[in-house]
């Protein structure tokens, strides 16, 4: 039931998407101006954004699926240290919200379009940055009651323990009464095997809080990256845009794909979660007929939704990838894997930052 729960809160982001943002982007103003220029040219634009489609959906699902089908590989399982690594690598997403998200909300509400806008409010406040704070404190207070209600539904009252259906692990229950009910001797048994794990579920329920958190941050940016593909017409910067996106999905969809892999979900849960973080960048794409680059109502909208996106994106990589594994048990043991790890932390974000020249 609490999957079913959770697929449908998926459903429902993505068609609030589909159902709310296209109205806020279709508006036109008088003042609006087509983009001109020798590169400029709809009739080519087309076959490359069909391109940039197909190519995209494939890297993402390759991205997100490649960590995902690794429990049969003894070296990239999550409790081996190239996991680790890799899911540092990725982590390098942080780049995505300095870089790429943040910058471009800077200009939408700010600077490069702000002709566009109104004099008050937008030229008098710097809503790019209060918002992505806002956006930060908002991620961390759901981060926050997320895993408390979690908790609370799954161990209040009950010791928890893990099954195993069908390959996966899931989380059942067992009373306190129970548990007395075999006696003295094995009571101290239990009391000491319930220790671990309810600590490896409250470690599991983690997992899976952080999972739907950054689905959801990724959601968001790449809808809106699908819309700045999908509007512009420029064929001399559409062919570099694609390649960089393309690096930019598979990066970003190792790390959902890792944090996916550790929550330990059935597998309708993954093919859900994998299914929404693959199809919302091109679906971004295909809205885009609705998207005016220099109306205010579009460049407020998604100004808007890439600061918000940059500051849940900037969290979760310095928390929930980065500050949990490298603040962990493991690499506090070994300072030779912290090294490798920051090194991957170093490579993932330079990649990232280097894409931002086309994207």
């Amino acid at each position: 039931m609490a999957e079913m729960a959770e697929a449908k809160l998926l459903l429902l982001i993505f068609l609030s998407f589909s159902l709310l943002v296209p109205p806020a982007l279709s508006v036109v103003p008088e003042e609006y101006t087509v983009e001109s220029g020798d590169c400029i040219n709809k009739a080519k634009a087309l076959p490359l954004k069909i391109i940039a489609i197909v190519s995209i959906l494939v890297t993402s699902l390759i991205g997100v699926c490649s960590l995902l089908f690794t429990r049969s590989v003894p070296t990239l399982n999550p409790d081996r240290d190239l996991f680790i690594i890799i899911k540092c690598f990725a982590a390098g997403i942080i780049a995505t919200g300095f870089k790429h998200v943040l910058p471009v909300s800077f200009d939408m509400l700010t600077l490069q379009f702000s002709p566009c806008l109104k004099e008050n409010p937008w030229r008098k406040f710097p809503f790019t940055g209060f918002v992505a704070m806002l956006s930060a404190i908002v991620t961390l207070m759901v981060d926050s009651m997320a895993t408390s209600m979690y908790s609370q539904k799954n161990n209040v009252g009950v010791i928890s323990k893990i099954e195993t259906i069908d390959g996966d692990r899931e989380m059942g229950v067992v009373t306190a009464a129970h548990l007395h009910s075999h006696g003295h001797g094995r009571c101290r048994h239990h009391h000491g095997a319930a220790g671990k794990v309810e600590a490896t579920s409250s470690q599991l329920l983690r997992y899976r809080v952080v999972a739907m958190v950054l689905e959801l941050g990724i959601v968001v940016h790449s809808v809106v990256t699908g819309l700045g593909l999908g509007a512009s017409s420029n064929v001399c910067t559409i062919r570099g845009l694609v390649a960089a996106l393309c690096f930019h999905q598979m990066s970003e969809g190792m790390g959902l794909g890792g944090c996916i892999l550790q929550a330990e979900y059935r597998w309708l849960k993954k093919l859900v979660m994998v299914f929404f973080f693959s199809v919302t960048t091109p679906f971004g794409i295909t809205l885009s007929s609705t998207y005016q680059e220099n109306s205010p109502s579009s460049l407020i909208t998604v100004g808007l939704l890439n600061a918000s996106s940059a500051g849940l994106l900037i969290y979760m990589a310095l928390v929930d990838l980065l500050a949990a594994d490298i603040m962990g048990p493991k690499l506090q043991r070994s300072t030779k894997l912290q090294i490798k790890s920051y090194a991957a932390v170093l490579l993932g974000a330079g990649g990232m930052s280097l894409m931002a020249k086309w994207a």
